[in-house]
């Protein structure tokens, strides 16, 4: 039997295909066209071809941010993964500290990013904040206006603070939707602990673990807004990310069309690292059931 297609449909689909061609196309093709010129002022433009794009490609202080933010979104999912996982299976199923233990878990990402920035800005001073005040009085030479690797601490910590929860509560979906028929199942064959997470829990949470770790990659490789607040970027440029860097060389320097031509590079990296991060977990992730258990 031929189907029938309702065109009427298209109509619901219009107003959506615009609002994304206003908000989304229209600005990259902006981007996209000054990328390729050039200005002296006056809103006079000539070509520049891919001149910028080769001066981004060849700069030592591109890959520099680029490698500050590799390393920063692998420590990054390294503690946040498997500390969301931790924190998610000890939460309890049932119960009425459900609820609780839900809204504990959601109050960090009801905080706006500059909010957070504050609050670890004050938080990590020596003179009034609790965590550089503490690691002063224990000893520790702590200053993360001072020193990079302090700097790093700060930031790492206020992102694994801010941001594990939306792991914990993705993984914690995972785990309620689990029937219990495969935990009876697992507790007749005698299995271990480790074998009911191993062949039970990790292949059920594999499509929210795939989310979380595009999620926090995406988000973690375009950080802005907490780190700029805490160090501005510093000290020096060690906390210096491709966003940050981008911001100076657009409205700091008023570079418009290497500004651009970054812009695009930086959009075309999260494409691929994310594409990559979906092709392998995708492909690992298929279902092990453990012997013994419903199918």
């Amino acid at each position: 039997m031929d189907k029938t297609w309702n065109n009427k449909a298209w109509f619901m689909v219009v107003p959506v295909l615009l609002l994304v061609a206003f908000s989304a196309v229209i600005p990259l093709m902006t981007v996209v066209n000054y990328s390729v010129q050039d200005t002296f002022g006056n809103n006079q433009f000539f070509w520049a071809g891919t001149s910028w794009f080769q001066d981004i490609l060849t700069s030592s202080r591109f890959h520099d941010a680029l490698q500050r933010n590799l390393i920063f979104s692998a420590i990054i999912l390294a503690i946040e993964i498997p500390l969301g996982i931790l924190v998610a299976l000890s939460m309890p199923k049932k119960g009425i500290f459900v609820p609780v233990c839900l809204v504990l878990m959601a109050l960090p990402l009801l905080i706006p990013w500059n909010v957070v920035g504050t609050i670890w800005q004050v938080f990590g001073r020596t003179d009034i904040g609790l965590l550089g005040y503490t690691l002063t009085a224990m000893g520790f030479d702590y200053n993360y206006v001072q020193d990079p690797f302090d700097a790093w601490v700060t930031v790492i910590l206020m992102d694994v603070w801010h941001w594990t929860s939306l792991v914990v509560l993705l993984c914690y979906a995972g785990l309620v939707s689990i029937p219990d028929a495969y935990y009876q199942a697992a507790k007749i064959d005698g299995a271990s602990r480790w074998a009911v997470f191993r062949y039970i829990q990790l292949p059920k949470m594999g499509r929210v673990l795939l989310i979380a770790v595009l999620l926090r990659f995406m988000d973690s490789f375009m950080i802005y807004t907490e780190p700029f607040v805490v160090t501005g970027g510093g000290p020096g440029n060690s906390t210096t990310f491709l966003s940050i860097d981008l911001v100076k060389l657009a409205i700091g320097q008023f570079n418009l069309g290497e500004a651009a031509a970054m812009s695009l590079v930086y959009f075309l990296i999260i494409l691929a690292l994310s594409w990559v991060f979906y092709t392998v977990m995708t492909n690992a992730g298929t279902d092990q059931p453990m012997k013994g258990a419903p199918e």
